[in-house]
């Protein structure tokens, strides 16, 4: 599995002239705007990174995830990208309008969500998992993606209330996470507008 250099990535980044500051969030203020989102009768659908590494990858996915109506971001701080240019750079305005809020324990957060009646799914290719098409992605949904190689994390998905596979015809075993990403959370866009 690759790992990524930041001194690395900042020498291949273009400068446009400008910087943005992203505003920062805490774990314990996403929790309670979540909590009292759903107490108010709103439904958050909030995407979950379970160690995607690539920042090209967390770029194109803040992307799908701001175009889809995602609420939250939640990634580890451990094996995850922070924001940088180039994370910016490809997610095209996402970085800076979508909340991206690092964890210290994700399996902690899955229960705090789970407690708040948030809906839990888990991508995975495993026996029992059930086609994208036939998950219930309306109400208050989070989605669990998993990392470039390795997926989802085992305990992540115990933990989660379904476990959902793409649907594949062709002969590649998997999508690229970025693309199942945008796959599953336009899914759950048609779902939730009907």
């Amino acid at each position: 599995m690759a790992t990524y250099s930041r001194k690395k990535e900042a020498r291949a980044n273009k400068h446009f002239g400008f910087t943005t500051q992203i505003p920062r969030i805490s774990e314990t203020d996403m929790l309670d705007t979540i909590e009292a989102a759903v107490e108010a009768g709103e439904e958050p659908l909030i995407l979950m990174l379970d160690r995607v590494q690539d920042p090209h990858n967390l770029g194109a996915i803040l992307r799908s995830a701001d175009a889809a109506g995602v609420h939250f971001v939640i990634a580890p701080v451990k094996d995850a990208p922070a924001i940088t240019e180039t994370v910016r750079r490809i997610a095209c305005g996402g970085a800076e309008r979508l909340p991206y809020v690092q964890v210290r324990n994700m399996n902690s957060v899955i229960r705090k969500l789970k407690d708040m009646h948030i809906h839990i799914i888990a991508t995975s290719d495993h026996k029992g998992s059930v086609d994208l098409w036939e998950a219930q992605m309306t109400g208050s949904v989070a989605i669990i993606m998993g990392a470039e190689a390795t997926g989802v994390r085992r305990m992540s998905a115990e933990l989660s209330d379904e476990l959902i596979r793409i649907p594949m015809a062709g002969s590649v075993e998997c999508l690229n996470v970025s693309v199942a990403t945008g796959v599953c959370l336009f899914e759950a866009l048609r779902q939730r507008s009907e």
